[in-house]
């Protein structure tokens, strides 16, 4: 029985040479662990960017790279030379020439089937590509090659293709490069693979803190919750250093006092020094940037509610 494709919305990398980018994928489709993934046009231009940028720092002859060429619907055909700067031995004589493709596109024929095709440079590719112009105002259009240069250099004649779209999106080294998940650390230290939102400490990932004081209200909630699991929010007076006045489980404030409660001076005070520092590497700015709520009080103008993520159950 034929396994039925899961596509997931997520992101990719290859190391922290290419990526993180979004993409769709199916996540049991893979080459020796490795993902198959498919890119909207604004990523594929992303991903081309990023291997052109290795291509000029690596060199071409050990990197693929994508080209995105742009066009409209109703342009006449036009040829496009990609060259590498590199040359490759063409005879026994020792004779070389420039490692480089021509693309002929016909932008008028694309609508109706046709694919660009991708040939060796002559002399009369490179007179039409001079003479090439971007015409039209019809709908916009684009092309995606993938050109490897190695195996060009070599003379394959599969070393470079045309990406077509399926359904607006272009599958790039699928069962040919390493891609794997990207991931987002959260900031109790686990890391998630992207699609996966929420940490197994209860953290969303869009909500995951950023910012120094935004890490430290977290922190404090977890030295908290060391000695009392059901701490859900505590109120914070900032008329001097940072120091906890109450902390509460839901509406029910719970007792802080040193011999009765659940919490000792100790985890009280190093919840204290966590949100000082928070307080001092943030620097000046509002602190209800970071969700502090500011609660009305007689004795305090500056009470504020922190609340902590709730834990997963």
């Amino acid at each position: 029985m034929a396994r039925t494709r899961e596509m997931i919305q997520t992101r990719v990398c290859i190391d922290d040479m290419l990526g993180p980018l979004d993409c769709q994928l199916d996540p049991g489709n893979r080459w020796n662990g490795w993902l198959s993934p498919s890119f909207t046009l604004d990523a594929t231009r992303q991903l081309s960017a990023q291997t052109l940028q290795m291509a000029d720092e690596f060199g071409y002859d050990c990197v693929d790279t994508i080209h995105v060429i742009d066009g409209r619907a109703d342009s006449r055909d036009t040829v496009h030379i990609i060259d590498s700067g590199l040359t490759r031995e063409v005879n026994e004589d020792g004779d070389r020439e420039p490692t480089a493709v021509a693309v002929r596109i016909p932008w008028r024929s694309l609508d109706r089937g046709a694919s660009a095709t991708i040939s060796d440079v002559t002399p009369d590719a490179r007179k039409a590509a001079r003479r090439s112009k971007a015409t039209g105002r019809g709908a916009a259009r684009a092309v995606v090659v993938h050109i490897r240069w190695q195996w060009l250099s070599e003379g394959s004649d599969t070393a470079a293709n045309v990406v077509r779209p399926y359904e607006g999106l272009y599958s790039i080294g699928g069962w040919e490069w390493t891609w794997s998940f990207a991931s987002w650390w959260c900031v109790c230290g686990e890391g998630m693979d992207w699609h996966e939102t929420e940490c197994l400490c209860g953290m969303n990932r869009d909500k995951n803190p950023k910012t120094p004081l935004a890490v430290a209200t977290w922190a404090a909630g977890a030295t908290l919750r060391r000695l009392a699991p059901e701490v859900t929010s505590a109120l914070v007076d900032l008329t001097g250093p940072p120091y906890l006045v109450a902390v509460f489980a839901g509406d029910t404030e719970i007792d802080t006092a040193d011999d009765t409660g659940p919490f000792d001076t100790e985890t009280l005070g190093e919840a204290d020094e966590i949100l000082r520092k928070g307080m001092d590497d943030s620097g000046p700015g509002d602190v209800a940037d970071d969700g502090w709520e500011h609660v009305p009080d007689e004795k305090s103008a500056q009470l504020y509610r922190i609340s902590f993520p709730a834990l997963r159950p």
